[in-house]
């Protein structure tokens, strides 16, 4: 029998939660929550909506977990807000690990949302609260802490550790046994090959647009 579920949020966010986990894990999503101040509708994915204030007398947390599907605006800190306020109620937080991703992790946290094609090497430690979209490397012996978003197409080399609620964009690379403190941002298409101190924005160049229009290439 599958546990009931219900998913904080109305973004795209919960959307796909829904989407992963009715289609791929053990659990039945039966609602969705959000506070009182967002629930503009009443149903969402044709599940009831009900405010965060009253969802306990309706979806009791003896009988039902949680996940809450939130981005990382404000540097992940409304996810982990939400997160610490939905255990404060009781409620087991659940996560979701795709059936399609390499997992040899040796441990991973709860209301973590990790997609396919993510590879986890051996001795891997993921906390809590963490969000892994597609297709990223996560090297052998490497440390996410809590609260952290990781958007696709990342290598995390061996031996590296990432403090709390840090943001890593698409195609990021970081190097082998180097340390990234709490709450960085390292953006899409960096190269990180030493320490990354605390509160650290790290942003990697665009590429420029090439003064010859498409119209005059002679070659492709």
């Amino acid at each position: 029998m599958k546990q009931k579920l219900v998913i904080f949020g109305l973004t795209d966010a919960a959307q796909m939660a829904h989407y992963y986990f009715t289609h791929d894990s053990n659990y039945e999503v039966v609602a969705f929550t959000v506070d009182k101040a967002y629930a503009d509708r009443q149903e969402y994915c044709c599940l009831p909506v009900v405010a965060f204030e009253e969802v306990e007398a309706k979806y009791p947390p003896h009988q039902h977990a949680m996940f809450v599907a939130l981005g990382y605006s404000k540097l992940n800190q409304i996810r982990h807000e939400k997160y610490e306020a939905a255990k404060a109620k009781g409620y087991a937080l659940a996560s979701y690990v795709s059936s399609r991703a390499s997992i040899f992790a040796e441990s991973i946290g709860d209301n973590c949302f990790i997609f396919e094609d993510n590879t986890i090497q051996p001795f891997v430690r993921i906390g809590n609260n963490v969000t892994l979209w597609s297709g990223n490397h996560i090297g052998h012996h490497s440390i996410i802490a809590d609260h952290c978003f990781l958007a696709s197409h990342i290598v995390v080399s061996g031996r590296v550790s990432i403090g709390e609620s840090c943001f890593l964009g698409v195609n990021a690379t970081l190097r082998d046994n180097i340390t990234i403190g709490e709450k960085c941002v390292i953006g899409a298409g960096t190269l990180l090959l030493e320490n990354a101190d605390a509160h650290g924005v790290y942003i990697g160049s665009a590429t420029e647009r090439s003064p010859v229009p498409s119209n005059r290439l002679r070659k492709i």
